[in-house]
């Protein structure tokens, strides 16, 4: 980093937009494998948090390779930068008050562990979507592992690349059993045990 880049302190801060929000900021990291369910929980969870009134947005892998990380690939080094790029971009939205729903398969422990490390402690928080490879595999959404056992995509996690479960996630979701009804009430059950949103619906 050059010596010319000075940080800006805002007048501003986490804890009067947290104050105004009425809920506090945080990061829910979602990983799992392709067809594990991750964005769809995410995007459930972000609807019903937005109905509460929280301030609350989803970082989902694909889209965000449309924009932000559009000249990465997905080899090994490629994935480290993805997530250090998605890494500062949650925590610039956990300054600014904003609950982030984080939904990427970022198959590497290293990684996630990095994201948690730039952040204040309770500020993140692991959300495993645990489902094996073989349910994924026949749900195949988009079409990818179809392709990927063609050879037609290199790296694909699972299949030709590894994924690293976590040891101690901080929640895990069973989304090879439950319905995602079920998933979002367990997810707001821990947030509201942990205090990090407000009894209620």
């Amino acid at each position: 980093m050059t010596n010319n880049v000075f940080w800006h302190a805002s007048q501003v801060d986490r804890q009067m937009r947290q104050t105004r929000n009425n809920h506090k900021s945080f990061v829910l990291w979602f990983t799992g494998l392709s067809g594990s369910g991750k964005s769809t929980l995410a995007y459930a969870i972000e609807h019903k948090l937005f109905e509460r009134g929280s301030n609350v947005i989803v970082l989902d892998g694909d889209n965000v390779r449309h924009g932000l990380c559009s000249d990465l690939g997905f080899s090994e080094q490629d994935r480290h930068e993805n997530m250090r790029r998605i890494g500062e971009a949650a925590k610039l939205f956990v300054e600014s008050g904003t609950i982030v729903l984080a939904a990427f398969v970022s198959p590497y422990r290293e990684d996630r562990e990095r994201v948690r490390s730039r952040l204040p402690h309770g500020d993140f928080y692991e959300v495993f979507c645990d489902c094996e490879l073989s349910l994924c595999e026949s749900r195949d959404p988009k079409g990818l592992y179809a392709r990927a056992r063609k050879g037609e995509i290199d790296n694909f996690t699972g299949i030709s690349a590894p994924y690293e479960e976590p040891i101690k996630p901080d929640m895990v979701i069973d989304s090879g059993v439950m319905s995602v009804k079920e998933e979002v009430d367990l997810v707001f059950t821990t947030l509201k045990d942990k205090g990090l949103i407000a009894p209620g619906n």
